[in-house]
């Protein structure tokens, strides 16, 4: 258990520097505000899911822990995942630049509330790792794995990539840029490209999966698609 916590928050100490590389060095300051409010939002947040998975759920910490491209066992998968990473690394950087040389500006309100949707955001993913045990950071099927369909698997099909989706919209205007918004693009369209690779893996090797595609219609968005 000890290794798992150390291993939990050494991984999220790492994911906040490079996070803080990427947007300090591109803005060429430590006056960025708004980068700093983010990545407390940010840190809070995560070290509360994770407190709680400690505590309530180790083995989906570990499932979790195991995450990236490298730990994929599908080829298409390590793809997705590699370009995602890049993705999600560059809507920091072009906002770290925005902020250097002025290209946009984002009132200071619309900035508090882009905030409080990317916390909405990571509460959906938390109310995912609530629900089901078995939400690992790969896709896979665990021999003792049984669908899920309550709470907001009841919604949608895929509310953890819902809340990814939430929160990677509002990132930009966290950091205070329009200019980042079209390079959240990218990021849609993997999560599009993963959850619909998954869907497959899950009708084939979940029992019941098809069937709960036939009552939840929808994969990411509801009452859109």
């Amino acid at each position: 258990m000890n290794n798992l916590i150390v291993r939990s928050f050494a991984g999220l100490l790492f994911l906040d520097l490079v996070l803080a590389a990427c947007l300090f060095v591109p803005a060429g300051t430590l006056g960025y505000w708004q980068a700093w409010l983010f990545l407390v939002v940010w840190t809070v947040c995560i070290v509360l899911i994770t407190g709680y998975l400690v505590r309530n759920d180790p083995a989906l910490l570990e499932r979790r822990v195991q995450a990236g491209p490298v730990a994929e066992t599908s080829p298409v998968q390590k793809i997705i995942q590699s370009v995602a990473a890049l993705a999600f690394i560059l809507v920091f950087i072009v906002s770290g630049l925005d902020h250097r040389f002025q290209w946009s500006s984002v009132p200071v309100a619309v900035v508090i509330v882009a905030e409080l949707v990317v916390a909405l955001g990571l509460y959906t993913v938390f109310l995912v790792f609530r629900e089901n045990s078995f939400t690992s950071a790969t896709i896979e099927v665990a021999a003792e794995q049984k669908v899920v369909s309550t709470g907001p698997y009841a919604i949608v099909r895929h509310p953890m990539y819902s809340g990814a989706l939430l929160l990677m919209l509002f990132v930009p205007l966290a950091l205070g840029s329009w200019v980042g918004l079209p390079f959240t693009l990218p990021l849609i369209l993997v999560i599009i490209l993963r959850l619909l690779d998954e869907e497959k893996l899950l009708t084939a090797s979940l029992p019941g999966y098809a069937d709960y595609c036939q009552k939840v219609r929808y994969h990411l968005v509801p009452y859109v698609w």
